[in-house]
Parts: C-alpha cells; structure tokens; sequence
C-alpha cells in the first residue's frame, strides 16, 4: 500500500501542472489508488487477524469493557485477578477469530470507488482513505463481526469467564453483571481497531510519501513521460 499510495501523492504533489486532479479520472492513476488500497487492506486484515494481532499490539488491544475497568483494581486487590487477565485475552481471540472476515467487504468498497471518490481520497485529510473505508463498510462489519464474535466467544469460553467475573463482581455488590453486552462491545472494539491500524499506516504514507517509494516511482514517472 504504501509504494503504490505514495507514488500517486508525489505525483499529485510534485507534478501539480502536468498531472492535475483532472488527470486523476484516468484509469491508471484510479486503478493505482484502488491497488494500493487493496493492499493496504489486506496489510491490516493479515496483522489483525492472527494470534496475538490484537492482544500484543497496545494500539487494538481489547481492554475490560469500562464497567469492569471501574472497579478493575479492587477485584484484583480481592484475588480476581487471573479472572480478568483471562478474560482480556479471550476477548482479544475472538476479534483476532472475527476480523479476517472483513477482507472481502473491504476490497468490494475499493471495487466501488469512484473517480471523486479517489480525487477526495488523495486531497483529502490525513485519514482520508481510512474514513472512506470507516463510512462505506462500518455497518456491514459489524453485522458480519457480531455472529462470528458470537461463535468465536462461545468457543473459547468468553461468556462463561465474563459471567464467572461480572458474577463475583456483582456478588460483591459492585457490578449489575446484566447490564453488559460484552459480544457487541468486543465486535465494536474489533472494527475499532481494523481502522486504527489502517489510518496509522494512511498516515505514515502522507506524512513522508518520498520515503515509502523506490523501483515504482521510476515506472510511474516513464509511463507519464516525465
């Protein structure tokens, strides 16, 4: 992603006169975007989607949902620690289960990009591409996220370790264990973080585009004559 992605910003931004944004309709210079989109997509589904993509990673690390984050330190202190580190990390299994799902949704919204699409994407904010992806396929992620987040849950015991946990908590009189939707929250987190890791490579593209590009740089620039 970042090759291809650079090489049409440096373009836009060295060659402002001989490539302007009308040049951005040719079918190359879209196809290029749409590329290196894919790329990029398939960059942050193939991180994520692994063991350890979401629990060794501090930027999409799933952490106890916030009604449990609350009292997080005096259940430890009451010996329910273990509990909560093991319902961290199977939290964290279930999107790293769920998340390689979202590859063919986000491949089909490049596939769906227009031409003004990709001239906004590539005069857009630093995050353009990302909130293009956030806009066209939060909705039907987190339909296809929350049965399998459901499955991946019940397979590795998510609900019997939250219900073990909120219970004690709500035993104590700390805690309405009821009142949590742990599968939604986990899937919300899970698309979270899709797009964290997506805008952080985004913006790393923009900020030092020169820096990301090499052999294609050349092959761009010949095939446009420069």
């Amino acid at each position: 992603m970042r090759a291809l992605l650079s090489t049409l910003l440096l373009l836009l931004a060295l060659n402002a006169q001989a490539v302007g944004l009308a040049d951005l309709s040719n079918q190359d210079a879209v196809s290029g975007l749409k590329e290196a989109l894919s790329k990029g997509a398939d960059h942050a589904v193939g991180t994520l989607g692994k063991t350890d993509g979401f629990l060794a990673n501090d930027a999409v690390r799933i952490p106890l949902p916030p009604n449990l984050q609350t009292i997080d330190g005096l259940l430890r202190r009451v010996g329910m620690g273990k509990q909560a580190d093991e319902l961290i990390v199977t939290m964290n299994r279930a999107a790293e289960a769920a998340v390689p799902e979202a590859k063919a949704l986000l491949l089909q919204a490049v596939k769906d990009m227009s031409v003004q699409d990709a001239k906004g994407i590539l005069t857009g904010s630093n995050t353009a591409a990302t909130e293009y992806f956030r806009g066209k396929t939060s909705a039907p992620l987190t339909q296809k996220f929350l049965p399998i987040v459901q499955r991946a849950t019940a397979k590795v015991g998510v609900a019997q370790k939250y219900d073990q946990f909120a219970g004690k908590a709500a035993g104590l009189g700390l805690l309405d264990a009821k009142q949590a939707n742990l599968e939604s929250y986990i899937t919300q987190k899970t698309l979270d973080g899709l797009f964290v890791m997506m805008a952080e490579e985004e913006k790393a593209i923009r900020k030092d585009p020169v820096g990301q590009t090499s052999k294609l740089l050349s092959t761009v620039f010949g095939a446009i004559g420069h």
